[in-house]
């Protein structure tokens, strides 16, 4: 995220993670690898699996299908409209968000709907919960609204362990009343991913612009994982209102603005230095 301070760039080291659906239907936790991979299975001969990483958006899910099967560019984008996803209402046959991550396996019967289908699913049981509350039960949000808040902590938070400050950062300035500011709407918005955000950047007239309007955006900017739900779900408590990560394992989060400011000018000085590692 970003404050009301002159523009600088927010270095991120996360390792991406991902869920694989086994065989028999449970959950397990494993690091993306490429797309596609072979999976073996007991004695089974060697089938291909598509792997879509936590963090992915739409658009990379589709273009990770469209080779996994071989297709045209943009062939699964259109298929939206024939694969009838079990989305909520309030996605407006969006799916973003709702392709969960996890391996999917591919064979001769796979199509664009198939596997949109499976992610999509997939996602529904995983997110099938009751509309729950941010923070003491003050600010009722529903499973969708959830899932956004999930894909903001999951883009920008630099570990898993960060996950639950940066969820607790993002309710407590929807609380208050306070713009966002988060990098990666507007990366969302200028369909990007950069270290890099300009004062320009900032005033582009977007509803994913989370400088110039508050609330969350319209929805979500990412496909979120396990951890990011559920530190969306469960924040971890405190009064922050602002991180930054300083260096690589260092994120600072505070409720002083003065701090946040600090924070940030030390990150400037080890940036410019060359003390931070890329």
């Amino acid at each position: 995220m970003q404050t009301n301070a002159p523009p600088r760039r927010r270095r991120r080291l996360t390792r991406r993670r991902l869920v694989a659906v086994a065989a028999t239907g449970t959950i397990a936790v494993g690091t993306a690898l490429a797309v596609p991979l072979l999976v073996l299975r007991g004695d089974e001969a060697p089938r291909a699996s598509l792997v879509v990483p936590e963090g992915w958006r739409a658009g990379q899910v589709y273009a990770a299908v469209d080779r996994a099967l071989g297709l045209r560019a943009g062939a699964t984008k259109k298929s939206l409209a024939k694969a009838h996803l079990r989305l909520p209402r309030d996605a407006r046959g969006n799916p973003e968000g709702y392709l969960f991550p996890a391996t999917y396996p591919v064979d001769g019967t796979s199509t664009p709907e198939s596997l949109l289908r499976y992610m999509v699913d997939t996602a529904n049981k995983r997110f099938g919960i009751r509309t729950v509350a941010a923070g003491p039960q003050r600010r009722p949000m529903s499973v969708y609204q959830t899932v956004t808040v999930a894909s903001i902590v999951q883009s920008e938070a630099a570990t898993e362990a960060d996950m639950g400050k940066a969820a607790r950062v993002i309710l407590n300035r929807l609380e208050r009343g306070m713009p966002l500011q988060m990098d990666s709407t507007l990366n969302y918005a200028m369909d990007r991913s950069t270290l890099t955000t300009t004062r320009d950047d900032t005033e582009i007239d977007s509803p994913y612009n989370s400088y110039r309007r508050t609330g969350l955006p319209p929805t979500p900017i990412a496909n979120p994982g396990e951890v990011a739900m559920r530190a969306a779900l469960n924040p971890t408590p405190g009064d922050w209102l602002y991180f930054v990560t300083v260096k690589p394992g260092d994120t600072r989060f505070t409720a002083s603005y003065e701090e946040q400011q600090r924070n940030v000018a030390e990150f400037n000085r080890l940036r410019d230095g060359g003390s931070a590692a890329p």
